[in-house]
């Protein structure tokens, strides 16, 4: 059995500031949408529609705030409802850490609905666009979980090569590192088939139904090797909260795709 390297969380201390490398991996998550993104307004139909890099910047600006926002009141409302109910004030507390992804995407939606409707852009166009600049960050974020050795995964037998201990756990039980299942499956993989699919031409909204399609998957499965939050546990059916929340995204991300072929 692999043990967790036990990385200080810290990447770098400048007097009584410190720089968490959580933190370092949401500004690599950052950066990879603005190089990508670029890319993005480039290619077609982008470049023909008067698309910028100003606008990327301000994609990103408005994105950076809807994922902030919005996953922590997802965190707050889909994981720990009861408890925030009674102290409201602990939301602000970011440094405590909790955000949730399902939370940050509704978060970026709403974003980049201000923002389409500021700017007179159709919406689908917008998350279109967005869409395949997404997983990479993804990645770049479950690193982080990595490196803190949260998030870990459920019992592994231990002749797995790849099976770990989690010290942080608080046992000596060896485990699915998950997170790196979800680097390669939501982060890497879900990025080479969205920037496949779109390099061709596609009806408004279908390149955002295949992100929700694939990433719903992907996570549902992946959920599978994730230990559930302690004090969630499994609910109905046996099935994690991060696996109910994929459902209505994979709905939504059918009714996409099919709803330009109607």
């Amino acid at each position: 059995m692999l043990v967790h390297p036990q990385f200080d969380p810290v990447a770098l201390s400048l007097g009584p500031v410190q720089v968490h490398w959580y933190g370092l991996t949401y500004l690599v998550a950052f950066g990879l949408f603005y190089m990508l993104a670029s890319l993005r307004v480039r290619q077609a139909p982008y470049a023909g529609a008067g698309w910028s890099r100003r606008d990327v910047e301000d994609l990103l600006f408005w994105g950076v705030l809807g994922v902030i926002v919005g996953g922590r009141l997802g965190y707050a409302l889909f994981y720990k409802g009861g408890h925030y109910l009674h102290n409201p004030l602990e939301i602000l507390m970011v440094w405590k850490g909790g955000m949730s992804f399902h939370g940050g995407l509704l978060g970026v939606v709403a974003a980049m609905a201000l923002y389409a409707r500021a700017r007179g852009r159709p919406f689908w166009q917008v998350t279109d666009l967005i869409a395949p600049c997404v997983p990479v960050g993804l990645a770049s974020g479950r690193v982080g979980n990595f490196i803190n050795g949260e998030l870990w995964g459920r019992a592994a037998d231990p002749s797995l090569p790849w099976a770990m201990v989690f010290p942080q756990s608080g046992s000596a039980l060896a485990r699915h590192p998950s997170q790196l299942y979800q680097v390669a499956l939501e982060g890497l993989l879900l990025f080479a088939l969205l920037w496949w699919y779109a390099r061709k031409p596609r009806a408004l909204g279908q390149v955002s139904g295949a992100f929700l399609v694939g990433y719903g998957v992907l996570r549902f499965v992946a959920e599978y090797f994730r230990e559930p939050d302690s004090f969630l546990g499994l609910l109905a059916l046996g099935l994690s909260m991060g696996q109910w929340l994929c459902l209505p995204m994979v709905a939504a991300g059918v009714w996409l795709m099919a709803r330009p072929a109607r």
